[in-house]
């Protein structure tokens, strides 16, 4: 058991399957991933946004295919891609395949139209021989005639009963390397459905509530729903869908991950909303800070708080922390401890200053633990 068990959450287990380099399920991080809305064509302008993309921290990257040149295109798109990209396929099997020919990681196909049995087999030969992952994405939008005549409506029910016939199909096959999605942009049907199939499947899921809507709302939808299932150790990979640069799809799914502590990458801010009690402008403050501190990539946490109420209380539970004080004398607190006063007009260069050295000192110390060369830069 560990210090703080109301913090634990026991992830659920399932195969390991590899998309690329990058492996999924089993346990490994979960993986984030986001979708370029270029046109795939402009091979320039989809490897740029793929690039900013990773930039954020997405592990992966998937590339709409909506026709052959698009299909073609990933050639030289997966050549400058610096992780494993996947191809969106919908209807055309025959894209699925040259695809697969043409570099794509892996294979997002949607059993609702992508036709039958015979052409699922062909993708699956193409996926197998470049060594090419798949994943069963299942869309409350576009089931399967049959099953939805037989439920009438889109229902948690329906979504795994399409998720378990195509898992049968692909392991007729002998083809085990696939994770699978059961989407709705209703967050109540998309919790019960991925319940449902985690109950009866091994194989990794991808998380997601689809086309969830604006950054605001969609953020908001996507939050609670992944975030109800990542509690309960459900999802090995996951995507925020928002009507917005996938950039900030990226930035949703990283903090939701840290907010739940199942994965860690960057600054952890924690700050107060501000009230008249604030000792210097917290907000203005936090922005400010995000921003000059968002190329750092190593998990630090930082408290930001305009005054002595919670101040020294959350400041004991971070890395770095600030609490404002009287006539601009805020206190400065390292790992809890009260360290120094400092002016406001200090607060940002200070708190910059100090987030790059513990930076130096955790990437020198996780280096020296690897076995790798660790390198100190001092100024």
């Amino acid at each position: 058991m560990s210090l703080r068990p109301f913090r634990d959450i026991h992830r659920r287990k399932t195969k390991v399957i590899n998309v690329g380099n990058v492996k999924i399920g089993g346990g490994n991080p979960i993986s984030v991933q986001s979708m370029t809305n270029t046109l795939t064509t402009d091979i320039k302008a989809t490897i740029k946004q793929i690039n900013e993309i990773v930039e954020e921290g997405a592990d992966l990257v998937r590339v709409s295919c909506p026709d052959e040149k698009s299909a073609i295109a990933l050639k030289e798109i997966t050549k400058h891609a610096p992780v494993p990209i996947i191809a969106d396929i919908h209807y055309n099997y025959r894209l699925a395949i040259i695809a697969a020919d043409n570099g794509a990681k892996c294979l997002r196909i949607n059993p609702g139209n992508i036709g039958d049995k015979k052409r699922v087999h062909e993708i699956l030969r193409a996926a197998k021989k470049n060594n090419c992952s798949i994943r069963i994405g299942v869309n409350s939008g576009s089931l399967e005639k049959d099953i939805l005549e037989k439920y009438k409506e889109p229902c948690p029910e329906a979504l795994v009963e399409s998720a378990l016939r195509n898992i049968e199909i692909l392991e007729d096959q002998d083809f085990y390397n696939f994770k699978i999605s059961v989407k709705s942009s209703d967050v109540f049907l998309s919790i019960a459905a991925y319940r449902q199939l985690s109950k009866v499947c091994e194989y990794p899921l991808h998380l997601g509530i689809t086309e969830a809507g604006s950054f605001v709302s969609g953020s908001i939808k996507s939050s609670i729903g992944l975030g109800t299932l990542l509690l309960e150790g459900i999802g090995d990979t996951l995507r925020v869908s928002l009507s917005d640069n996938p950039v900030k799809e990226v930035k949703i799914g990283n903090e939701i991950l840290k907010s739940l502590n199942l994965r860690n990458r960057g600054i952890k801010i924690i700050s107060c909303p501000s009230c008249a009690r604030q000792a210097f402008q917290v907000i203005d403050t936090v922005k400010i800070l995000e921003d000059k501190l968002s190329h750092i990539k190593t998990p630090i946490s930082l408290s930001i708080i305009g005054c002595v109420v919670n101040g020294p209380g959350e400041a004991a539970q971070t890395d770095i922390g600030i609490t404002g004080g009287g006539k601009g004398n805020n206190m400065l607190y390292l790992s809890g401890i009260q360290t120094e006063k400092v002016l406001t007009k200090d607060i940002i260069s200070k708190v910059v200053e100090l987030v790059e050295k513990k930076t130096q000192e955790i990437d020198f110390l996780n280096n020296y633990q690897q076995g790798n060369e660790p390198q100190l830069i001092v100024d």
